[in-house]
């Protein structure tokens, strides 16, 4: 098999969001992956009557984006709480490669990465993490245990 090898921390960029060469943490921990917006709410649009889903990508409020196709499912919180949590499919760049990700939609402004990739993007294209690869972007030297 050939496997990709990403670090525990990468640059990422989601385009259709605004969002250019961000830090993602890789969390072999976490089941999906999550991003940081605000203002997440659907909403009925007026132009077309149509319900679609709207919020600020990691604060950007000049980026306020509405998506049609989303689903909804409950997922358990970092804390151990069951939350909804919108879902949709956009594009990822990692290390110069697109791949398509479904993401879950979150106010992550806790946590110190506003992007979280999980194993099943990892599992989906062949990726493995060695944590040793790109460990100076890992901001957690204080042990705070937020990600």
């Amino acid at each position: 098999m050939n496997n990709t090898v990403y670090g525990g921390f990468e640059h990422v960029t989601i385009k259709a969001l605004g969002i250019e060469d961000t830090i993602a943490k890789i969390d072999t921990g976490a089941y999906s992956g999550a991003l940081h917006c605000s203002h997440i709410k659907t909403v009925v649009r007026k132009s077309d009557g149509k319900r679609v889903l709207q919020f600020i990508p990691s604060d950007n409020h000049a980026h306020l984006t509405e998506i049609e196709d989303y689903q909804v499912t409950n997922v358990r919180s970092s804390t151990g709480h069951r939350v909804k949590r919108y879902l949709f499919t956009t594009d990822i760049m990692i290390k110069g490669v697109t791949y398509p990700i479904t993401i879950g939609l979150s106010n992550r402004s806790d946590m110190q990465y506003e992007v979280l990739i999980g194993r099943r993007f990892l599992r989906e294209h062949g990726i493995i993490v060695d944590v040793r690869i790109n460990e100076e972007l890992d901001n957690d030297s204080n042990g705070n245990g937020k990600s």
